[in-house]
């Protein structure tokens, strides 16, 4: 951890209580220490407020990769938010095919050219999941060898 006096981001207070709750769920904290602890997390302004809260906690035996790493490394799939890339294009696609399909229905049963309303629904979507795909795949740093 950086110098103990040095201000702490959102990002580091929400690692401390992530490392809370695997303690809570691993028997090492009562419920009581967990809630007091997870608190003053949520308010320390330093690094050395928060190193207090973990001092008596063992270390993880194997550090949890960075997200980016994980998408990197781990599969393109999985990324920085979390979320399975798959099974959002999964989603999207499934998505397009319906609203494309209900379009061509309407198209057919009126016998005119019915405005091309499913790119307003897929389209946005589509741009989205596509600069996510690529920003996880840019992101990811590899490590030293």
């Amino acid at each position: 951890m950086p110098e103990p006096h040095l201000r702490a981001a959102d990002a580091d207070r929400a690692a401390v209580v992530t490392r809370l709750d695997e303690s809570l769920a691993d028997g090492r904290l009562t419920l009581a220490e967990y809630e007091d602890r997870s608190a003053r997390a949520h308010t320390a302004r330093t690094y050395g407020e928060l190193a207090e809260l973990t001092a008596d906690l063992p270390h993880p035996a194997r550090p949890a990769p960075h997200p980016a790493a994980a998408a990197a490394y781990g599969g393109a799939w999985h990324g920085a938010w979390g979320n399975d890339l798959r099974a959002a294009w999964t989603s999207w696609l499934v998505t397009g095919v319906i609203v494309v399909g209900i379009w061509l229905v309407s198209m057919l049963g009126s016998g005119d050219l019915v405005y091309p309303w499913p790119v307003w629904v897929v389209g946005p979507w589509g741009v989205v999941l596509l600069a996510r795909t690529l920003g996880e795949r840019r992101g990811g740093r590899r490590p030293a060898a």
